[in-house]
């Protein structure tokens, strides 16, 4: 039994590492390859900017408050707390 898998679970069987390299030996499409990004989903035209931000215990509170009746994650929250404060007119 080997001890190596793949993310989704699947064990580094030595069926399985055959198949792998006739899949290699056999070539790849490039132009599908980069099409299969891996990684979070773009928000706008660029890479996006991480921010570390540091929140009270009672910022922290009401944040998850928020996410858990909005259903949006922490990250969604503050982008939009952020342009209503940015871009109000």
């Amino acid at each position: 039994m080997s001890r190596y898998g793949t993310l989704q679970g699947r064990e580094l069987d030595e069926s399985y590492l055959t198949e792998l390299a006739a899949e290699a030996e056999r070539g790849y499409d490039v132009d599908e390859i980069v099409k299969r990004r891996a990684g979070r989903p773009a928000l706008g035209d660029g890479p996006s900017v991480v921010v570390p931000v540091r929140l009270t215990p009672a910022q922290d509170a009401a944040l998850a408050r928020c996410t858990a009746s909005t259903g949006k994650t922490r990250s969604e929250v503050l982008r939009e707390a952020v342009d209503a404060y940015l871009f109000a007119a």
